[in-house]
């Protein structure tokens, strides 16, 4: 519980995309299944966040404000906005999801400026090169999280509702937009001017890939609320300009980042052994299946219907080896299991 990992909300993140993404490939056992899962794990979770930030306050607060682990706590704002959606999508709790809804937001404020005043006023800073990781742009999907959470429930919101809902959506889509481009710069910077070894390529750099996947997202549901809303049709040849680039972009990184994976565990052998890291690598795959699913539905691109199932079938094989790994841990760790 000491040791209890910032990003461990990442589980709950890969386990309610790659469950969304299930139910829109017409998999509804698997999305069910996944969903009453992603429920379980969230509260548990909470439970043993709680019980670490009150038994040991000190190792919380000093995650908190650590260039390196403090991104991490961006997964429970994420987590809880995919989760949100979940119940929205799958369940068609509406309630349920409002109720997600202000607790994404209240933990995107909380964290967003509590992290980023404490990087700011710390006196002392590491190098770019040991402070900087992929973890950072998970402040990127916190943001887009909302985004996407805010468009799904603009669609169940009565008239009066609507228009705010989507406004706000469409804000959390440029800030998030914004906010990647400043992060990927400086990651861009490290891998080409830094010395780069295969313990410095951490699964969080998957989120390269995630980060703008789910803005994508974000973008094609905007394209499909304009019809309702004005000022989003108004706009829409921008919108749809933008998350074209946003999957351009998402795109783009998928070879690099398996090449790098290669060069990382088959050529420098470094180990596979858990690490609740390893559910950015599911996360991002599995929304790429779901964003490119929901454009190529919203802008008719036919043609491109291939790769969602084809992301999906990846997200789903990571994801039980990913999640077989964290239970022969957690026997290892009881010492029932010997393997």
């Amino acid at each position: 519980m000491k040791d209890l990992s910032p990003a461990s909300f990442g589980m709950v993140m890969a386990t309610g995309i790659v469950s969304l993404a299930a139910h829109l490939l017409a998999m509804p056992v698997i999305a069910d299944i996944l969903f009453r899962l992603n429920i379980i794990t969230y509260g548990v979770l909470w439970l043993l966040t709680v019980a670490r930030l009150v038994g040991y306050p000190r190792y919380f607060f000093t995650d908190l404000s650590d260039h390196s682990s403090g991104p991490g706590f961006f997964t429970m704002v994420a987590g809880s906005g995919i989760l949100g959606s979940q119940f929205v999508v799958l369940s068609g709790n509406i309630s349920m999801g409002l109720a997600m809804w202000f607790v994404t937001i209240g933990l995107w404020l909380g964290t967003t400026y509590t992290i980023f005043t404490a990087f700011t006023i710390k006196r002392e800073k590491p190098l770019l090169s040991r402070g900087l990781n992929g973890g950072w742009l998970l402040a990127v999907v916190a943001a887009e999280s909302i985004a996407v959470l805010s468009a799904l429930l603009a669609n169940h919101a009565s008239q009066s509702y609507e228009l705010e809902l989507n406004f706000l959506a469409f804000l959390m889509w440029l800030w998030g937009g914004m906010l990647y481009i400043w992060i990927i710069s400086l990651i861009f910077y490290r891998y080409t001017f830094f010395l780069f070894s295969p313990k410095d390529f951490s699964p969080s750099y998957w989120i390269n890939m995630g980060a703008m996947a789910i803005s994508t997202l974000g973008g094609s549901l905007l394209v499909s609320n304009a019809a309702n809303a004005p000022f989003l049709h108004s706009l829409l040849p921008f919108i749809k300009g933008f998350t074209l680039f946003y999957w351009a972009t998402s795109t783009w990184w998928i070879p690099i980042l398996l090449i790098l994976s290669v060069w990382r565990y088959a050529c420098m052998r470094l180990s596979l052994n858990y690490d609740p890291l390893h559910w950015g690598v599911v996360f991002p795959l599995g929304m790429y299946a779901a964003s490119s699913h929901e454009m190529a539905t919203v802008m008719a691109l036919e043609f491109l219907s291939f790769l969602p199932p084809l992301f999906l079938y990846a997200a789903l094989l990571v994801w039980v080896v990913v999640f077989v790994s964290w239970i022969l841990t957690l026997l290892r760790r009881i010492g029932i299991c010997c393997f």
